[in-house]
């Protein structure tokens, strides 16, 4: 099963090749990386995706909560949220035929066609993780040239506590 953690991290250098090592260097998989900004420019967010049972993520949060830069770790995986990925695949188009029914399959998926090439056409699409696996699964009779995908980026969605009034 494949777990989305999320970690609020110090903004500093070398925290990036810290959490890395500490999660290759015990033999764990890393599925994808995704690391940027938060409202507060000293704090970043790093989302990743590390396939494992139970016994695997629990060893991965609780190693990378004993990191100093560390703020939070949270297992997203059982929580209300929403998860995104954002894929740019261009495909070859050896005729009209063939562009007009990957413009269409693309139009499917909500998906927008952000270049055209006389021999191939480069799509945007934007999903949760089976969504851009079913699309790209779909794509497979076409000839891929190209792929670039971000790598999952979750937020939660459970309701937030505020302080009670005085």
């Amino acid at each position: 099963m494949k777990h989305i953690i999320n970690c609020l991290v110090e903004n500093q250098p070398g925290v990036l090749a810290r959490i890395v090592g500490l999660i290759s260097g015990r033999g764990y998989n890393i599925e994808t990386l995704n690391v940027g900004p938060t409202e507060d420019p000293t704090v970043s967010k790093m989302t990743i995706v590390v396939p494992g049972d139970a016994h695997v993520i629990a060893q991965v949060t609780h190693q990378l909560s004993k990191q100093v830069d560390v703020i939070e770790v949270v297992d997203m995986t059982n929580r209300r949220h929403l998860d995104r990925e954002l894929l740019l695949v261009r495909v070859a188009t050896q005729n009209h035929h063939a562009r007009a029914e990957i413009v269409d399959l693309a139009a499917l998926f909500m998906a927008r066609v952000v270049a055209v090439q006389e021999e191939s056409v480069t799509i945007q699409m934007v999903g949760n993780q089976e969504t851009v696996a079913d699309f790209l699964r779909l794509l497979r009779p076409y000839t891929i040239i190209d792929i670039s995908r971000t790598g999952v980026i979750a937020v939660g969605r459970e309701a937030v506590e505020r302080p009670a009034k005085r």
